[in-house]
């Protein structure tokens, strides 16, 4: 049995036993009940017959029957009783409810603990493994050294046996050819001796003789030349025990392969790291060094930051306490009891960034639609973007099933949405590391259209509120030096702003409220319209406009300078404007009488934008987000 079995079967026990007791109890708590309605039903004596629920401080259960109550003797203490029982009864279930949960922690913190035991266990395997495969190698080794210092010895003595004999042999056929000579010779002294010639004999006998002599003088050697006995000369095996005391010194290991950075393994301030060895080399330990990579850091390395270490046995390591959306430049080294190996090539990882912040005053909204817009809060870029929303519920809580809106490359992001809706919206930034933390949660409801005022368009003389739909024209006059401005986006003689409007061809309602005394303009302009004119004066604006007089409020719906004769009998205290994409309009009602005041007729080359200005001091409040009245797209 494997230790990922042991400990799945470990865990599957203890989960099935504490479903048990937690069932065993809930049916012993009902049954019990349930006999304690019988019997009052009976009109026995009305016993409690619940059982307390206790935690030791060994976290073990057991239970405390409680003290057995007498019957009451009037109905309002029996009701008393009941709700003591009740109560007991919530009392008993929070209490299994806790005490489930700390078994499911406990449960938890087992798995964690079997999961680095088996992480170990397979470390453990992985390194008897490399070293079976080193003694087998040096095994192998020891007998083929073996094995060649034999054939060299045994090719030694067979040479050495070859040339013994040669020698022998030699000798051998010395011997015969001084036998062979001594014979002939012997053989012509015995024929001589028999001649009976004696002047023949004479004649013949002086040349043996001197053949004799002659042969006499040659010495014969009739010792052995070889010597019979083989050399035994001590092999050398130096090398076989070099070898063999090798075994017993683990070689340094070489240079580790660091892996580069897998998706979803890190956070904001944490890094997985892993690595292999390509070799059979045996490790004690790894040293994991990592470093933030700094865009300021001079070449000469003067201002280079600090390295850090870190020890593990394993081929992989958590680094913590690391800094949001940075780069970070780690290598590993192997060590063992022989050396340490080179170091690895360096790798570039990535923490997971912080939290985008979304920008509330550059969000908008229509009843079809939203644009959300954040700040990355992030030194170094990241990848992309993931916009997360959820449906609220009429009741106010959150819906269960978030969608995602994944892979935005910029900061803002045009979501399609449903009308009448509210909608909980974060952002997350995501990185090669993983996503980050969820933004901070905004609110955006498709009941109506809203957008805020463009602070960075108001003419200087305007002041924006500081929730951003309210505009004030002081009485004081600025300095002419304030007046020039070089913003191209600023508008420099009508005293006007221009509001945030969703990008988005569909229906958009808001009202205006201004008072009576106040001259204004208001209506819709293309964003590129001219800072340097009026608003109603130039082809790229719509406005509607009220002069005061001494006698009487005078409106006009200006578009290129021209404007229809019109009188309004009631002065609009509150106004609405309706632009529709749909059918190329834009119309202005008096919201407290319901009354259409106007409507231009064109058709849009592009979005607008609404504007807004004011021609003497006042104020000017902008109320959006609101539902837009059935007549206003009638």
């Amino acid at each position: 049995m494997d230790l990922y079995d042991s400990r799945g079967g470990g865990l599957s026990v203890i989960a099935e036993e504490a479903e048990h007791q937690e069932l065993s109890r809930e049916s012993t708590a009902m049954e019990t009940h349930n006999m304690a309605a019988d019997r009052e039903g009976r009109g026995a004596p009305n016993v409690s017959t619940f059982q307390r629920f206790s935690v030791d401080t060994n976290e073990s259960l057991h239970f405390d029957p409680c003290e057995n109550s007498s019957p009451s003797p009037t109905g309002a203490e029996d009701g008393q009783d009941d709700r003591d029982d009740v109560f007991k009864e919530e009392e008993t279930e929070d209490e299994i409810i806790m005490i489930r949960n700390q078994l499911q922690g406990k449960v938890a913190e087992m798995e964690n603990f079997a999961g680095h035991l088996e992480e170990i266990f397979l470390t453990v395997e992985d390194n008897f493994g490399r070293q079976e495969q080193h003694l087998e190698q040096h095994y192998n080794d020891v007998l083929q050294t073996l094995s060649q210092r034999y054939d060299e010895r045994a090719a030694g003595l067979e040479e050495e046996k070859k040339n013994k004999l040669e020698e022998l042999y030699s000798q051998l056929l010395n011997c015969g050819r001084a036998m062979d000579a001594s014979k002939e010779l012997i053989e012509k002294a015995q024929e001589i001796y028999r001649y009976q010639d004696k002047r023949l004999f004479l004649k013949t006998v002086m040349p043996a003789i001197q053949r004799i002599e002659e042969f006499a003088k040659d010495e014969v050697d009739l010792t052995l030349s070889t010597n019979l006995e083989f050399n035994t000369p001590l092999a050398d095996l130096s090398d076989v025990k070099t070898m063999m005391d090798s075994i017993n010194v683990v070689p340094a290991p070489s240079a580790p392969v660091i892996n580069p950075q897998m998706p979803n393994s890190a956070t904001q301030t944490s890094l997985r790291v892993c690595w292999s060895l390509f070799s059979d080399d045996t490790v004690e330990y790894y040293e994991l060094y990592y470093r933030p990579v700094l865009e300021d850091t001079l070449a000469d390395g003067t201002c280079a930051p600090h390295v850090s270490k870190v020890n593990v046995k394993e081929t992989h390591c958590t680094v913590t306490d690391l800094l949001p959306n940075a780069q970070y430049e780690l290598w590993v080294t192997a060590t063992n009891t022989t050396g340490i190996s080179p170091a690895s090539e360096k790798a570039l990882y990535m923490t997971v960034p912080s939290p985008p912040v979304i920008k509330q005053r550059e969000c908008s909204s229509c009843p079809e639609a939203a644009l959300i817009r954040w700040q990355s809060g992030n030194t170094d870029p990241v990848d992309s973007y993931t916009v997360e929303l959820s449906e609220m519920a009429a009741d106010g809580p959150e819906s269960s099933v978030t969608e995602s809106i994944v892979a935005v490359p910029t900061c803002q992001c045009l979501i399609q949405l449903q009308a009448g809706r509210r909608y909980l919206i974060a952002v997350r930034a995501v990185n090669i590391g993983g996503p980050s933390d969820k933004s901070e949660v905004i609110t955006i409801s498709t009941t109506g259209t809203l957008f805020y005022l463009l602070e960075d368009t108001a003419h200087p003389c305007l002041s924006v509120s500081e929730d951003g739909f309210t505009i004030f024209y002081g009485d004081e006059e600025l300095p002419i030096s304030a007046m020039a401005l070089d913003d191209e986006n600023t508008f420099t003689r009508c005293v006007a702003v221009l509001g945030d409007l969703i990008p988005v061809r569909g229906r958009h309602y808001w009202e205006v409220e201004v008072d009576d005394g106040t001259e204004f303009r208001i209506g819709v302009a293309y964003e590129d319209t001219e800072r340097s004119s009026y608003l109603g004066a130039n082809s790229t604006s719509w406005c509607m406009r009220h002069i005061l007089s001494p006698s009487r409020h005078k409106y006009e719906f200006l578009h290129n300078g021209w404007s229809p004769d019109l009188r309004i009998t009631v002065n609009p205290v509150r106004i609405g404007v309706a632009l529709d994409y749909e059918r190329d309009t834009l119309s202005f009602f008096n919201v407290n009488l319901e009354q259409h005041l106007h409507t231009f007729r064109c058709r849009f080359q592009s979005y607008v934008q609404p504007c807004f200005s004011l021609d003497n001091p006042g104020a000017l409040t902008v109320h959006n987000g609101i539902q837009a009245p059935a007549y206003a797209f009638m």
